[in-house]
């Protein structure tokens, strides 16, 4: 299942580039995240120390013009698939 040239997943990413826990390397491969079980396609950040996930709010916009993103808790598993 892990292969040598796959970076270890980090503990907290986000798939912004503007983030500080954006990873490069990490998005040159496909991730997986299972959250309470299910499997989730739809998560902007995640961190499993802390046992949460960041999604898109379907209509909420920031100053910026971004969406809102809704902390939902629970158990966070990262993988490559």
């Amino acid at each position: 299942m892990s292969d040598t040239n796959q970076p270890t997943l980090p503990d907290r990413l986000a798939i912004d580039p503007r983030s500080p826990h954006y990873v490069k390397e990490v998005f040159e491969h496909n991730i997986g995240i299972r959250f309470n079980g299910k499997e989730r396609t739809d998560v902007e950040e995640y961190c499993i120390s802390e046992g949460w996930i960041k999604i898109a709010s379907p209509k909420a916009l920031d100053r910026r013009g971004q969406p809102m993103l809704i902390k939902l808790k629970g158990t966070v598993e990262a993988y490559y698939c």
